[in-house]
């Protein structure tokens, strides 16, 4: 099928386009500015087109020949009046639909009851889930609550608050209710909902196995990251305005971001009567529960990592844990497999762990002192065009929390100390 991703540079769409393209099916990925797209893994393989919801000629030309339309672009944190702004494109990419003779239309809009006042961000999604369905395309309009992985807003926002805060003031909603899911399985229904057979357009809840207060959820976080539980201070009288500045002040989510997602956490959010799994069947093995959807977002990227709930190089730069990094270069006389001897040589191993070994190429060791964080060596031959080699030499360091942070600045100089006399040794012996 041929299928056309809007949003393709967002934290969903830059997941979606692979895995569509795994399926067999080809790929247009939209964005308002292609040359976003120029480093993604996926590039060569899919049609990047430039679209922006606000041109309908531009939505014309990027959804003709397209069998489905995936609608993955939000106005959050980037109008003024993204109610109105998410409305118009709402209406645009209706009416390229029906010119380009588009079959399907697939949106993931925000998990919410239907007997709630909702806030404007959740209340602008559902207006744009609702002209969808009322356009007379078969429309697949997915709602999900918080998505946990790397590079998910509301998943960072969770990330950040709870590792720079042991004692935390928080609005009442941390009592609410949340319904989270793993952003694996939201790809699951996205990817499957380009085929499924539709008995009818309407809206369907997504969510994972786990319905949890929101404080809990922030808890089981301090939990896996390895931190102290967090001490939580209930103040009913924090308003939503006052509680996105303070987001906004303690962590790199920017304010026009933090608001509608604190403002959409004023009620309830987990799945009501319009289950999904009665038309799309979950994924094989079943849904990842919130521990564990945690534990694969927190995995620290020590090479090369790009599994969903990771983070990727598209994602924004608030995004991701925090990481320190020591990095050095240099060239060598000696040839590729004299510097491998050198490397496997100077390699340190008390207190350390090979995590990866590939003779005559690179060497990954992982620390298991009682360190507050993960610190990761990489040592790596690199080729060249004439004679001799380069050695690449990098340390990663994820703090675990505070104490992390404490621990990397106060012994700063010891550690470039230590990484100097590492890449001299090598050198030194590679000749």
């Amino acid at each position: 099928m041929r299928c056309v991703v809007t949003g393709a540079t967002g934290y969903v769409g830059g997941r979606l386009v692979p895995r569509l393209l795994d399926r067999g099916h080809d790929v247009r990925a939209v964005a308002r500015t292609p040359s976003k797209l120029a480093n993604v893994p996926w590039r060569d393989d899919a049609e990047v087109a430039r679209g922006d919801l606000g041109d309908l000629d531009s939505l014309l030309a990027a959804f003709d020949g397209a069998d489905v339309v995936y609608y993955l672009v939000h106005s959050m944190g980037t109008s003024r009046d993204f109610a109105a702004e998410e409305e118009r494109a709402a209406g645009n990419v209706v009416t390229a639909a029906r010119r380009a003779g588009v079959r399907r239309l697939v949106y993931l809009g925000g998990l919410h009851p239907s007997d709630a006042e909702l806030s404007p961000h959740l209340r602008s999604r559902t207006r744009v889930g609702e002209i969808l369905l009322a356009s007379g395309i078969e429309s697949v309009v997915l709602q999900a609550g918080v998505i946990v992985g790397s590079g998910s807003a509301s998943f960072e926002m969770i990330r950040h608050l709870t590792d720079r805060l042991p004692v935390m003031t928080t609005p009442k909603w941390v009592h609410n209710r949340i319904q989270p899911i793993a952003v694996r399985d939201v790809l699951h229904y996205l990817v499957e909902a380009a085929t499924v057979e539709l008995p009818e357009s309407r809206p369907w809840d997504i969510g994972g196995p786990d319905v949890l207060e929101y404080g809990e959820m922030m808890q089981i976080y301090a939990d896996v990251a390895g931190l102290h539980r967090r001490a939580i201070v209930v103040l009913p009288f924090l308003t939503p305005t006052i509680a996105s500045w303070w987001v906004g002040l303690v962590t790199p989510i920017p304010s026009g971001l933090a608001r509608p997602l604190v403002e959409s956490l004023h009620c309830d959010a987990v799945m009501g009567n319009h289950d999904v799994d009665a038309v799309i069947p979950p994924p094989a093995g079943g849904l990842t529960g919130y521990r564990d959807s945690v534990t694969l977002a927190l995995k620290p990227i020590a090479e090369g990592a790009r599994a969903p709930s990771e983070s990727l190089p598209s994602d924004p730069d608030w995004a991701g844990a925090v990481v320190y990094t020591l990095k050095r270069s240099g060239w060598t006389a000696a040839a590729e497999d004299g510097l491998w001897k050198a490397i496997d040589g100077a390699a340190p191993l008390n207190n350390w762990q090979v995590k990866a070994r590939e003779p005559g190429q690179r060497l990954l060791l992982h620390r298991n002192g009682p360190v507050p964080g993960d610190v990761w060596l990489h040592m790596r031959v690199g080729a060249v065009s004439g004679r001799g080699s380069t050695y690449h030499q990098r340390m990663l360091f994820y703090p675990k929390g505070i104490p992390g942070r404490v621990y990397w600045y106060a012994g700063l100089r010891r550690h470039r100390k230590r990484f100097r006399q590492l890449f001299r040794e090598v050198m030194d012996s590679a000749g």
